[in-house]
């Protein structure tokens, strides 16, 4: 394919996957502004006050803060926030700050397909009112359709992703355009000053308006979670070409609308349209809404093979979907998770309206962590002067924590969910990754160094048997447990034996021939290291048969694995909490099997007890 021909096709691609969320906003940012909770009238200078501030929060928080700045700051092209918190030095507070942004997503990943499906079924109202007992079952029922269809993968329906959302925006353009030709003079909210003159006469009532106008960039994390997908170029291109344009002209279309009718401020999306394109207008929105559910889940599992390379979450099960495109995975535990979160959320709430108040507060969050995140890669890998790093950061501070701060008056309207769902995330990953260092110090702590162990050998030579043994293990430099228990207690050893490590690397990708390194102890004896990237999945057999070429004769046939099996014991010596002990031990015993993961042959595999006290 010709590098034009790629470039506009993964152009067409990010319109569908990363737009998705931020391209459904007009269905209720405008409505919420005005009708919400703690909306405002919509009178003249509101309505152009209110346009004001959604043009520069797109403009400043999207076009500037992620596509200008943000997206600079790539892991070898992967972007995202753990992305973002591997390029940093091993800190504690910021590596806990991207954890928590990380588990935040979740919440945004169940809360954003309710709001959206919700958001476009209830335009169905707007033709007539027979709908209303309906529209809870028939968002439900979508959704439920939606989480079925994820195990099948999106490779075979994604074609369609990026020509709908194509379609979307020119709607969102034509819609837009129809009513700011009748009221032209809504284009002068582009003057900021509209914006200051709001605040300045509604006060503290223009603030609370603000975690309405948020919903207006909700989705901008998703330009850079998905960087690696499709690159700088195509995403920035999209953003410029069609998709701001369309949501800038939908937008000042609903606010010429109010200009003319201000009651239609209880619908003023679908109210844009002409009674005769209302049904059509329905079910595209509700496609859109699906193509932006589709990418938060699929980024929901994006995250979790992640978290799962980088220590953060216990090893589960990692589908491909697709013979081609090595992104597209599918986690059923986290699909299965999604799905009943998204759907109790969905009949918790009963409407879009009701779910705004929920909706915003993770995301705000996310963007705060972001942006402090940013200012130590700014100065710590750009290398830039101290003052800079600190203006520019500061200027998006003070626009994330006001938006924060005015999300923060919905806690008690639903913004608790979201908070909720991102500390029980942040509790596990937390969890998680303190249990396995404190397992690894207990092991190590026991551990039979390895010199000792080829002397031991060497001084006593053991019966040798044909073949070669694998022993993986977590701890390199002393020997496996499971080693040690098959020489002692089956009095043998196999002629050819291998310890094996493998670890996660803070880069996305490593290439297979820098993978595998290989070191003979002697006797027979060989120390193997296996290193992937964090966006990769292991294979640890088709891994291990390069070491042919560094000297070992492996034989695929008449290789054996040997695995130890930890059995967990709970106990009061110092390192968690009992309670979180107990958490980590159910986790561990519904993680993954070591053998389907690193996908051993499954009649070639050995597992050898080991109790470790916690």
């Amino acid at each position: 394919m010709k590098s034009q021909d790629r470039f506009l096709s993964l152009t067409l691609t990010a319109i569908g996957v990363v737009y998705g969320d931020i391209g459904t906003s007009p269905l209720y940012t405008i409505r919420e502004c005005f009708f919400g909770e703690h909306g405002v009238q919509p009178t003249h200078d509101n309505v152009l006050g209110v346009l004001s501030l959604i043009i520069y929060s797109l403009v400043l928080v999207v076009s500037v803060k992620y596509i200008a700045i943000v997206m600079r700051a790539d892991n070898e092209g992967e972007g995202g926030i753990l992305a973002l918190m591997a390029l940093m030095p091993s800190r504690p507070t910021p590596i806990l700050l991207g954890l928590f942004g990380a588990a935040l997503l979740y919440g945004d990943g169940m809360i954003t397909p309710a709001i959206s499906v919700l958001g476009a079924v209830e335009g169905l109202r707007v033709a007539t009112p027979v709908f209303d007992h309906y529209i809870v079952p028939l968002s439900v029922a979508i959704l439920v359709a939606l989480f079925i269809v994820q195990k099948f993968g999106t490779h075979r329906v994604g074609g369609l992703f990026g020509p709908v959302m194509v379609l979307w925006f020119l709607t969102l353009c034509v819609l837009g355009i129809g009513w700011v030709v009748q009221m032209p003079s809504v284009l002068g909210a582009f003057d900021p000053r509209h914006a200051v003159m709001f605040f300045r006469e509604h006060g503290f009532r223009g603030f609370t308006v603000l975690g309405a106008v948020f919903l207006a960039v909700t989705g901008a994390e998703a330009l850079y979670a998905d960087m690696g997908h499709f690159g700088r170029r195509p995403i920035r291109y999209a953003w410029f070409a069609l998709v701001l344009p369309g949501l800038l002209l939908n937008y000042f279309g609903q606010g010429a609308l109010l200009l003319h009718e201000p009651d239609a401020a209880h619908q003023p999306f679908f109210l844009l349209a002409p009674g005769w394109a209302l049904y059509p207008l329905v079910a595209l929105a509700t496609a859109a809404a699906i193509i932006a559910s589709q990418a938060l889940i699929t980024g929901a599992f994006s995250l979790t093979r992640q978290a799962i390379q980088l220590g953060y979450a216990p090893r589960l099960d990692v589908e491909h979907t697709s013979p081609q495109e090595v992104g597209q995975i599918y986690v059923p535990q986290i699909n299965f998770a999604l799905a009943v979160g998204t759907i109790f959320i969905v009949i918790g709430f009963g409407s879009s309206s009701a779910l705004a108040a929920a909706y915003g507060l993770a995301v705000t969050m996310t963007m705060v962590i972001t942006a402090i995140l940013l200012h130590v890669v700014a100065t710590e890998r750009w290398k830039w002067p101290l003052q800079v790093a600190t203006a520019v950061v500061a200027v998006f501070l003070l626009i994330d924590l006001a938006f924060f701060g005015a999300n923060l008056l919905k806690v008690t309207h639903g913004g608790w969910l979201p908070l909720a769902i991102g500390t029980l995330i942040f509790t596990l990953m937390t969890t998680w990754k303190t249990g396995r260092k404190i397992i690894a110090a207990r092991l190590s702590a026991k551990a039979f160094p390895l010199e000792q162990f080829i002397a031991q050998i060497r001084a006593k030579p053991p019966i040798r048997v044909p073949g070669t043994a694998v022993f993986m293990t977590a701890h390199p430099d002393g020997t496996p447990p499971a080693l040690v228990h098959n020489l002692h207690y089956n009095k043998i050893l196999h002629q050819q034996v291998i310890i094996l490590s493998v670890s996660t690397s803070q880069t996305p990708f490593i290439a297979p021939k820098d993978q595998l390194t290989v070191q003979e102890l002697g006797e027979g004896v060989y120390h193997a290291r296996i290193r992937y990237g964090f966006m990769q999945d292991p294979d640890v057999p088709r891994t291990l048969m390069q070491a042919r070429e560094m000297g070992a004769a492996l034989d695929p046939e008449d290789t054996t694995y040997f695995l130890g099996r930890e059995t967990i014991i709970v106990t009061e010596r110092p390192g968690m909490a009992m309670w979180r002990e107990k958490l980590f031990v159910l986790m561990a015993r519904n993680a993954l099997r070591a053998t389907a993961y690193f996908r051993l042959p499954m009649g070639r595999v050995v597992e050898l007890g080991v109790q470790v006290e916690m």
